[in-house]
Protein backbone atom coordinates (compact mmCIF):
# COMPACT_ATOMS: atom_id res chain seq x y z
CA UNK A 1 0.00 0.00 0.00
CA UNK A 2 1.12 3.60 -0.44
CA UNK A 3 2.34 5.83 2.14
CA UNK A 4 -0.17 8.71 2.83
CA UNK A 5 0.01 12.36 1.68
CA UNK A 6 0.02 14.08 5.05
CA UNK A 7 -1.17 17.37 4.83
CA UNK A 8 0.07 20.19 7.85
CA UNK A 9 -1.78 23.08 6.99
CA UNK A 10 -4.88 25.73 8.09
CA UNK A 11 -8.48 25.52 7.98
CA UNK A 12 -10.62 28.41 8.26
CA UNK A 13 -14.20 29.61 7.14
CA UNK A 14 -14.61 31.07 4.02
CA UNK A 15 -16.71 34.04 4.09
CA UNK A 16 -16.75 35.26 0.34
CA UNK A 17 -19.07 37.97 -1.22
CA UNK A 18 -19.27 38.69 -5.27
CA UNK A 19 -19.73 42.05 -6.07
CA UNK A 20 -19.92 44.08 -9.52
CA UNK A 21 -16.49 45.36 -8.77
CA UNK A 22 -13.70 45.22 -5.66
CA UNK A 23 -13.99 47.97 -3.29
CA UNK A 24 -11.04 50.99 -3.15
CA UNK A 25 -10.36 52.38 0.04
CA UNK A 26 -12.98 53.77 1.32
CA UNK A 27 -15.90 52.48 -0.60
CA UNK A 28 -18.81 50.40 0.18
CA UNK A 29 -19.61 47.99 -2.62
CA UNK A 30 -23.14 46.26 -2.13
CA UNK A 31 -23.08 42.50 -3.00
CA UNK A 32 -25.69 40.55 -4.62
CA UNK A 33 -24.34 36.97 -3.40
CA UNK A 34 -22.89 35.75 0.10
CA UNK A 35 -21.64 32.12 0.73
CA UNK A 36 -19.78 30.35 4.14
CA UNK A 37 -17.69 27.19 3.77
CA UNK A 38 -14.72 25.73 4.33
CA UNK A 39 -11.57 26.80 3.46
CA UNK A 40 -7.85 27.52 4.21
CA UNK A 41 -5.05 26.62 2.09
CA UNK A 42 -4.30 23.34 3.92
CA UNK A 43 -7.44 22.20 3.78
CA UNK A 44 -8.56 23.14 0.58
CA UNK A 45 -5.49 21.18 -0.74
CA UNK A 46 -6.10 18.11 1.35
CA UNK A 47 -10.00 18.10 0.05
CA UNK A 48 -8.41 18.42 -3.68
CA UNK A 49 -5.98 15.74 -2.99
CA UNK A 50 -8.25 13.26 -1.37
CA UNK A 51 -10.64 13.64 -4.32
CA UNK A 52 -8.11 13.37 -6.85
CA UNK A 53 -7.35 10.15 -5.41
CA UNK A 54 -4.84 10.60 -2.71
CA UNK A 55 -4.76 8.62 0.60
CA UNK A 56 -4.43 11.84 2.68
CA UNK A 57 -4.07 12.51 6.72
CA UNK A 58 -5.08 15.69 7.58
CA UNK A 59 -3.14 17.94 10.25
CA UNK A 60 -4.69 21.26 11.08
CA UNK A 61 -6.60 22.86 14.52
CA UNK A 62 -9.85 24.01 15.57
CA UNK A 63 -10.87 26.33 18.21
CA UNK A 64 -13.80 25.86 20.44
CA UNK A 65 -16.84 27.28 18.59
CA UNK A 66 -19.05 26.77 15.76
CA UNK A 67 -16.96 27.71 12.98
CA UNK A 68 -15.22 24.41 14.05
CA UNK A 69 -17.84 22.28 12.99
CA UNK A 70 -17.80 23.70 9.19
CA UNK A 71 -14.72 21.64 8.99
CA UNK A 72 -15.81 18.50 10.89
CA UNK A 73 -18.31 18.07 8.96
CA UNK A 74 -16.34 18.62 5.59
CA UNK A 75 -14.24 15.89 6.78
CA UNK A 76 -16.72 13.51 7.89
CA UNK A 77 -18.75 13.69 4.69
CA UNK A 78 -15.18 13.50 2.61
CA UNK A 79 -14.63 10.36 4.43
CA UNK A 80 -11.33 11.97 5.84
CA UNK A 81 -9.78 11.15 9.05
CA UNK A 82 -10.30 13.61 11.96
CA UNK A 83 -7.70 11.99 14.29
CA UNK A 84 -5.21 14.15 13.73
CA UNK A 85 -7.44 17.93 14.37
CA UNK A 86 -6.27 19.77 17.11
CA UNK A 87 -8.77 21.75 19.53
CA UNK A 88 -7.40 24.55 21.51
CA UNK A 89 -9.35 27.14 23.69
CA UNK A 90 -6.83 29.90 23.27
CA UNK A 91 -7.62 31.04 19.79
CA UNK A 92 -11.11 30.64 17.34
CA UNK A 93 -11.29 28.96 14.45
CA UNK A 94 -9.62 30.67 11.65
CA UNK A 95 -11.94 32.74 8.88
CA UNK A 96 -11.18 34.29 5.37
CA UNK A 97 -12.69 36.82 3.92
CA UNK A 98 -13.10 36.74 -0.04
CA UNK A 99 -13.76 39.51 -1.81
CA UNK A 100 -14.41 38.34 -5.64
CA UNK A 101 -15.31 40.40 -8.47
CA UNK A 102 -17.73 38.94 -10.84
CA UNK A 103 -17.12 40.00 -13.98
CA UNK A 104 -13.38 39.25 -13.78
CA UNK A 105 -13.21 36.27 -10.79
CA UNK A 106 -10.16 38.11 -9.68
CA UNK A 107 -10.12 38.34 -6.07
CA UNK A 108 -8.85 40.00 -2.54
CA UNK A 109 -8.89 38.29 0.70
CA UNK A 110 -7.69 38.81 4.12
CA UNK A 111 -7.42 35.61 6.70
CA UNK A 112 -7.72 35.52 10.16
CA UNK A 113 -5.42 32.14 10.94
CA UNK A 114 -6.70 31.72 14.35
CA UNK A 115 -6.17 28.66 16.05
CA UNK A 116 -3.58 27.55 13.21
CA UNK A 117 -1.30 30.14 14.11
CA UNK A 118 -1.01 28.38 17.79
CA UNK A 119 0.49 24.61 16.76
CA UNK A 120 2.72 23.85 19.77
CA UNK A 121 5.90 21.18 20.46
CA UNK A 122 2.89 18.64 22.29
CA UNK A 123 1.11 18.98 19.37
CA UNK A 124 3.68 18.28 16.84
CA UNK A 125 5.22 15.35 19.29
CA UNK A 126 1.71 13.90 18.65
CA UNK A 127 1.98 13.84 15.11
CA UNK A 128 5.72 13.42 14.64
CA UNK A 129 5.04 9.29 13.46
CA UNK A 130 2.37 10.15 11.38
CA UNK A 131 4.81 12.13 9.16
CA UNK A 132 7.71 9.82 9.61
CA UNK A 133 5.50 7.00 8.05
CA UNK A 134 4.41 9.79 5.28
CA UNK A 135 5.03 9.84 1.65
CA UNK A 136 4.45 13.00 1.30
CA UNK A 137 4.51 16.07 3.61
CA UNK A 138 2.42 18.78 2.00
CA UNK A 139 2.53 22.17 3.87
CA UNK A 140 2.18 25.54 2.87
CA UNK A 141 2.69 28.48 5.29
CA UNK A 142 -0.78 29.52 7.02
CA UNK A 143 0.14 28.31 10.51
CA UNK A 144 2.75 29.26 12.61
CA UNK A 145 6.15 29.34 10.48
CA UNK A 146 8.11 27.64 13.52
CA UNK A 147 5.76 24.98 13.28
CA UNK A 148 6.42 24.67 9.37
CA UNK A 149 9.99 24.27 10.14
CA UNK A 150 9.76 21.38 12.69
CA UNK A 151 7.54 19.63 10.54
CA UNK A 152 9.92 19.89 7.23
CA UNK A 153 12.79 19.04 9.12
CA UNK A 154 11.19 15.25 10.96
CA UNK A 155 9.97 14.87 7.51
CA UNK A 156 13.31 15.71 5.97
CA UNK A 157 15.64 13.33 8.50
CA UNK A 158 13.02 10.81 7.85
CA UNK A 159 12.87 10.90 4.50
CA UNK A 160 9.37 11.57 3.72
CA UNK A 161 9.37 13.62 0.55
CA UNK A 162 8.70 17.61 1.57
CA UNK A 163 6.06 19.40 -0.78
CA UNK A 164 6.26 23.34 0.02
CA UNK A 165 3.49 25.88 -1.15
CA UNK A 166 4.49 29.17 0.37
CA UNK A 167 1.18 30.96 0.17
CA UNK A 168 0.49 33.27 2.04
CA UNK A 169 4.04 34.50 1.85
CA UNK A 170 6.70 35.39 4.44
CA UNK A 171 9.81 35.07 4.96
CA UNK A 172 11.17 31.59 4.92
CA UNK A 173 15.03 30.60 6.07
CA UNK A 174 17.65 28.99 3.52
CA UNK A 175 17.89 26.42 6.04
CA UNK A 176 14.39 25.41 5.48
CA UNK A 177 14.35 25.64 1.78
CA UNK A 178 17.93 23.09 1.88
CA UNK A 179 15.28 20.48 3.50
CA UNK A 180 12.17 21.18 0.71
CA UNK A 181 12.22 18.39 -2.33
CA UNK A 182 9.28 20.72 -4.31
CA UNK A 183 8.30 24.16 -3.70
CA UNK A 184 5.60 25.83 -5.40
CA UNK A 185 5.25 29.05 -5.48
CA UNK A 186 2.78 31.50 -7.44
CA UNK A 187 4.90 34.17 -8.96
CA UNK A 188 4.34 36.71 -6.79
CA UNK A 189 5.94 34.63 -4.02
CA UNK A 190 8.46 33.33 -6.27
CA UNK A 191 9.35 37.09 -6.60
CA UNK A 192 9.14 38.15 -3.55
CA UNK A 193 11.14 34.69 -1.76
CA UNK A 194 13.88 35.38 -4.74
CA UNK A 195 14.23 38.82 -5.70
CA UNK A 196 13.42 38.11 -9.39
CA UNK A 197 10.49 40.31 -10.97
CA UNK A 198 8.55 37.89 -12.87
CA UNK A 199 6.07 39.08 -16.08
CA UNK A 200 7.09 35.90 -18.05
CA UNK A 201 7.83 32.63 -18.02
CA UNK A 202 11.33 33.66 -18.77
CA UNK A 203 11.64 35.77 -15.65
CA UNK A 204 9.97 33.07 -13.46
CA UNK A 205 13.10 30.19 -15.02
CA UNK A 206 15.36 32.75 -13.97
CA UNK A 207 13.14 32.91 -10.01
CA UNK A 208 13.38 29.05 -10.18
CA UNK A 209 16.96 28.61 -10.49
CA UNK A 210 17.32 30.78 -7.37
CA UNK A 211 15.41 28.21 -5.59
CA UNK A 212 17.76 25.73 -6.84
CA UNK A 213 20.65 27.33 -6.00
CA UNK A 214 19.79 27.58 -2.32
CA UNK A 215 19.24 23.55 -2.55
CA UNK A 216 15.19 23.56 -3.06
CA UNK A 217 15.38 20.21 -5.18
CA UNK A 218 12.70 21.17 -7.55
CA UNK A 219 10.44 24.18 -8.70
CA UNK A 220 7.02 24.65 -9.74
CA UNK A 221 5.60 28.51 -10.18
CA UNK A 222 2.04 28.62 -11.15
CA UNK A 223 1.83 31.49 -13.25
CA UNK A 224 -1.54 32.32 -13.55
CA UNK A 225 -3.27 32.98 -16.65
CA UNK A 226 0.22 31.96 -18.42
CA UNK A 227 -0.39 28.32 -16.74
CA UNK A 228 2.38 26.73 -14.88
CA UNK A 229 6.21 26.39 -15.20
CA UNK A 230 7.81 23.31 -13.62
CA UNK A 231 11.28 23.21 -13.30
CA UNK A 232 14.51 20.70 -12.65
CA UNK A 233 18.03 21.14 -12.52
CA UNK A 234 18.03 18.80 -16.14
CA UNK A 235 14.31 20.37 -17.62
CA UNK A 236 11.45 22.80 -17.52
CA UNK A 237 8.38 22.61 -19.08
CA UNK A 238 5.37 25.31 -19.33
CA UNK A 239 2.09 24.16 -19.00
CA UNK A 240 -0.83 26.63 -20.45
CA UNK A 241 -3.96 26.83 -19.31
CA UNK A 242 -7.91 25.66 -21.20
CA UNK A 243 -9.95 27.06 -22.41
CA UNK A 244 -12.64 26.99 -19.78
CA UNK A 245 -15.28 29.10 -18.61
CA UNK A 246 -13.44 31.00 -15.65
CA UNK A 247 -16.44 31.71 -12.56
CA UNK A 248 -14.08 31.80 -9.64
CA UNK A 249 -9.99 31.72 -9.01
CA UNK A 250 -9.98 31.86 -5.77
CA UNK A 251 -9.08 27.94 -4.81
CA UNK A 252 -6.77 27.36 -7.99
CA UNK A 253 -3.39 27.25 -6.45
CA UNK A 254 -4.49 25.04 -3.69
CA UNK A 255 -6.75 22.70 -6.48
CA UNK A 256 -3.07 22.66 -8.68
CA UNK A 257 -1.54 21.98 -5.17
CA UNK A 258 -4.01 19.15 -4.06
CA UNK A 259 -4.11 17.46 -7.60
CA UNK A 260 -0.52 17.91 -7.98
CA UNK A 261 0.18 16.09 -4.83
CA UNK A 262 -2.25 13.63 -5.64
CA UNK A 263 -0.45 12.54 -8.94
CA UNK A 264 3.35 12.59 -6.84
CA UNK A 265 1.87 10.16 -4.53
CA UNK A 266 0.80 7.90 -7.42
CA UNK A 267 3.98 7.67 -9.28
CA UNK A 268 4.27 10.19 -11.59
CA UNK A 269 7.24 12.25 -11.96
CA UNK A 270 7.43 16.10 -11.52
CA UNK A 271 5.94 17.06 -15.09
CA UNK A 272 3.42 14.23 -15.41
CA UNK A 273 2.19 15.43 -12.07
CA UNK A 274 2.03 18.77 -13.13
CA UNK A 275 -0.20 18.40 -16.37
CA UNK A 276 -2.33 16.84 -13.87
CA UNK A 277 -2.58 19.47 -10.88
CA UNK A 278 -2.83 21.59 -14.11
CA UNK A 279 -6.25 20.08 -15.25
CA UNK A 280 -7.65 19.97 -11.43
CA UNK A 281 -7.23 23.57 -11.05
CA UNK A 282 -8.66 24.38 -14.65
CA UNK A 283 -11.49 22.69 -13.35
CA UNK A 284 -11.78 24.26 -10.17
CA UNK A 285 -12.38 27.76 -11.29
CA UNK A 286 -15.72 26.34 -12.99
CA UNK A 287 -17.06 26.18 -10.17
CA UNK A 288 -17.87 28.70 -6.86
CA UNK A 289 -15.91 27.98 -3.87
CA UNK A 290 -13.00 26.58 -2.31
CA UNK A 291 -13.01 23.32 -0.79
CA UNK A 292 -16.91 22.79 -2.47
CA UNK A 293 -15.22 23.07 -5.69
CA UNK A 294 -12.75 20.57 -5.87
CA UNK A 295 -13.15 18.14 -8.49
CA UNK A 296 -13.83 14.71 -8.23
CA UNK A 297 -11.38 12.26 -9.73
CA UNK A 298 -14.39 10.97 -11.90
CA UNK A 299 -14.59 14.67 -13.04
CA UNK A 300 -10.78 14.90 -13.86
CA UNK A 301 -10.41 11.69 -15.72
CA UNK A 302 -13.20 12.85 -17.78
CA UNK A 303 -11.73 16.44 -18.46
CA UNK A 304 -8.30 14.74 -19.49
CA UNK A 305 -10.23 12.49 -21.73
CA UNK A 306 -12.34 15.20 -23.56
CA UNK A 307 -9.28 17.66 -23.79
CA UNK A 308 -6.26 15.69 -23.10
CA UNK A 309 -3.07 16.95 -20.92
CA UNK A 310 -1.33 20.60 -21.86
CA UNK A 311 2.57 20.50 -21.89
Amino acid sequence: MAKPVVVFGSFVVDLMARADHLPVPGETVKSDLFKMGPGGKGFNQAVAAKRAGAEVEMVTKLGKDSFANVCLEMMEGEGMDRSHVFVTDKASTGAALIMVDEHTSQNQILVTLGACSTFDDADIAQVTPLIEGAGILLTQLETNVDAVEKVIDIAHRSGTTVLLNTAPVQPITDEMLRQVDVITPNEVEASILTGVEIKTPDDALKAAQVFLDKGVGQVVITLGKQGVLAVTPQRHQLFGNYDVPVLDTTGAGDAFNGGFVAALAEGKDLFEACAFGNAVSNLAVTKMGTSVAMPHRAEVDAFIAANGLMG
